[in-house]
């Protein structure tokens, strides 16, 4: 992980370890493992979600758990260990499983739905300082709950554990003076402050058990796709996986890992032949968002299952986005926070006018206003100055807002891959710095290799500087990605341009075409379509889509793109004479 991509929070975390577990699973491995797996989805899961918290791994024989407040940790602690000793209560004393928990407050470094870091690394020295059924806490946790009713504190003092340089000061939890805990502080998990998703095993519905490999590397695949984009959470493999072989509603999945969305699949096997099922599952209302099939030969098992993960994840991303615009309408306006003014606003995007430009520009400042460093708010509020830039007259002042809002996305290190992606396409399209725009496109696609949007942005700014091969190449990509996608006029302009450039212009005319059917005021379509249509010599065609673009556009000139270029700009000039000679103004 470089040091630009590292994100960081501070977070109470939760360790929680099973007391002599080798000893329980040799004497009864099968009994252990099960009881084990209950105990994690019965009492530890349902308890850490009631208390706001997010299980962020299931390790053999404990969890991770992450909490945004010291007191919920706390008092989820007690809760499960008071839980957990009623149960045992009623089971043989062989049979009895018995926990020791340690919390620790610190800085943790965020990886997908993942956590490293200083302050997960002490949670497990505190654990291993616990009794069995008791609770340990470091001196930062101490401090936030010392003065919590009904909770009383034995000072261990300070404490040299492995693999931490300093001493630690540790405090026992003196569990048999608590009366029995509720959530006190009861909020949600830190993880749904944003969208996340949790990708179960997928069901091997073949007879043929040699397919189970098959199945859980789908799904292992997924999540490691899914986690480049860094604008969503993805629970990792160790906290989805305990569900396999599972039936459970998904809302209480949900609840359990706090997770607004649930990807679920099963694979099957007929003689040669294979078939994968995906879809995708709101938590809240258990309803279904997206589905798909997928069949393949077993000849080339390995290049099926990446397709099949290529598919899948280049259709999450607006499927979550779409879901995500839809929740933040439901919001009112004095609850918006900045990620919510972004979503509102990339509809108004997607349409592609200067009209549209206009309400995404007063959205998104507004997200900058509440976070001034988000990089993602910057880099769509670029790409939307760019729109008002060059079809609004060219106003210098525009410009030099896109240009900022791009250097505020390079300046800010970010690793998200649309930002980039947008911030490269940008300086493409004003002619600046070609090597930092193409680094940026680049940047984007090496982090996030299945984003139709990624790809759209690399494809053009790729067509501005002539590399014609690379520009197609990512078009290409993007529409195979997601066909539905809104943006897919972005694509197939890209190609209608790249065809009027190289002189095919039945083809430019068939690339346009599909471009305005996604998006009929796509005003650099009307342009080219209607260019083509002079070559052609189609005049009286050339001279209706011109009609057409102005409808839309009443300030475009034909020299628009001498200014800000579609393609190189030797072609601009032949460009503005074909849309001159179809009736559109100098």
């Amino acid at each position: 992980m470089t040091e630009e991509s590292v994100q960081r929070r501070l977070a109470a975390i939760l360790a929680a370890d099973v007391v002599a577990y080798s000893r329980l699973m040799e004497a009864d491995e099968a009994g252990t493992l099960n009881r084990l797996k209950s105990l994690q989805r019965e009492l530890f899961a349902p308890t850490t979600a009631e208390f706001g918290g997010r299980i962020f791994k299931f390790t053999g024989d404990g969890a991770l758990a992450e909490f945004g407040s010291a007191t919920n940790a706390v008092n989820s602690a007690v809760a499960i260990q008071q839980a957990l000793a009623d149960r045992n209560s009623e089971l043989p004393q062989d049979q009895r499983i018995e926990l020791r928990i340690g919390i620790s407050l610190g800085d943790v470094i965020v990886e997908g739905g993942d956590l490293y870091g200083n302050g997960v690394n002490v949670a497990a020295r505190m654990e291993g300082l616990a009794e069995a059924g008791g609770i340990c806490i470091s001196s930062n946790v101490h401090e936030h709950v010392r003065s919590a009713p009904g909770i009383a504190f034995t000072d261990l003092g300070n404490q040299q554990v492995k693999n931490i340089s300093q001493p630690v000061r540790a405090y026992k939890i003196d569990l048999e003076e608590i009366e029995e805990q509720r959530p006190t502080e009861r909020v949600a998990p830190t993880v749904s402050d944003k969208p996340s998703i949790a990708v179960l095993p997928f069901d091997n519905m073949s007879r043929d058990p040699e397919q189970e490999y098959f199945a859980d590397g789908m799904a292992e695949d997924i999540i490691t796709a899914l986690s480049r984009f860094r604008w969503f959470y993805v629970v990792a493999r160790h906290s989805s996986f305990i569900y396999k072989n599972q039936s459970i509603d998904v809302r209480q999945i949900g609840k359990e890992l706090g997770v607004r969305y649930v990807l679920e699949g099963s694979v099957r096997k007929g003689g040669n032949r294979i078939r994968i099922t995906a879809q995708m599952i709101d938590t809240e209302t258990g309803n279904h968002l997206w589905a798909e099939r997928y069949d393949g030969s077993l000849e080339e098992v390995f290049d099926l299952q990446d397709r099949i993960t290529e598919g899948v994840v280049g259709a999450i991303e607006p499927s979550i986005n779409f879901a995500e615009i839809e929740r933040t309408r439901r919001k009112r306006p004095d609850s918006l926070d900045a990620y919510d003014f972004y979503l509102r606003a990339l509809p108004h995007v997607w349409i592609n006018s200067t009209e549209e430009a206009e309400k995404a520009l007063s959205l998104l400042n507004e997200a900058i206003r509440l976070e001034p460093d988000y990089a993602s708010a910057h880099g769509l509020a670029a790409a939307t100055c760019w729109h008002k830039y060059s079809r609004g007259g060219f106003d210098p002042e525009v410009k030099q807002d896109a240009i900022g809002h791009c250097r505020a996305v390079i300046e800010s290190k970010t690793d998200d891959a649309n930002a980039l992606a947008f911030t490269g396409f940008i300086y493409a399209s004003l002619g600046s710095d070609k090597e930092t725009a193409l680094a940026a496109v680049d940047k984007a696609i090496t982090l996030n290799p299945n984003g139709a949007r990624t790809h759209t942005n690399r494809a053009a700014a790729h067509m501005i500087f002539g590399n014609y091969d690379t520009a197609i190449e990512s078009a290409e990509r993007a529409i195979r990605l997601n066909p539905l996608d809104p943006m897919r006029f972005g694509p197939e302009g890209t190609l209608c341009i790249i065809h009027y450039c190289t002189d095919n212009y039945t083809e430019a005319v068939e690339a346009a075409e599909r471009s305005l059917q996604s998006n009929s005021k796509f005003a650099p379509a009307h342009a080219i379509l209607a260019a083509s249509y002079v070559r052609l010599g189609r005049l009286a065609e050339a001279e209706e889509v011109a009609q057409s673009l102005l409808k839309y556009e009443p300030q475009f000139r034909a020299g628009a793109y001498e200014l800000a270029p579609l393609g190189l700009p030797e072609r601009m000039e032949a460009l503005t004479s074909d849309l001159i000679t179809a009736g559109l103004p100098e």
